[in-house]
């Protein structure tokens, strides 16, 4: 249960931190999230992972649906993707999702170590 709410609150606060502030304010919003909630090192990593890799996935289709694929399209032939506007979604989510990952573990370490402490 608190995996999920921790996946949901760093989703719903990532996007709202992403309105107002630059991109990498995602890895803020997980590293605290994973030291509100606790959780394990994995745990708290898969938590901050899914939830900015569903948001960016979310956004980027969004995005992408808008335009009509057009921008995505032309992006993807300047990557070795072979023009799949697709992958390089996925590929944008997964940059996002391990800064999210990260963030969230670094938090979660830091929670141990002042629980240690």
């Amino acid at each position: 249960m608190r995996f999920l709410l921790c996946l949901l609150l760093i989703a719903l606060l990532a996007y709202i931190a992403g309105e107002y502030l630059p991109w990498w304010s995602v890895a803020i919003v997980a590293f605290l999230a994973a030291i509100a909630i606790p959780q394990s090192r994995g745990r708290s990593f898969l938590a901050g992972f899914a939830g900015i890799f569903i948001l960016w996935t979310a956004l980027a289709l969004w995005i992408d649906a808008r335009n009509e694929g057009l921008l995505s399209a032309k992006i993807a032939l300047l990557f070795p993707l072979g023009g799949s506007a697709i992958l390089l979604i996925l590929v944008t989510a997964f940059v996002g999702g391990l800064v999210g990952g990260f963030a969230a573990l670094s938090g979660s370490s830091l929670r141990g170590l002042i629980r240690v402490a």
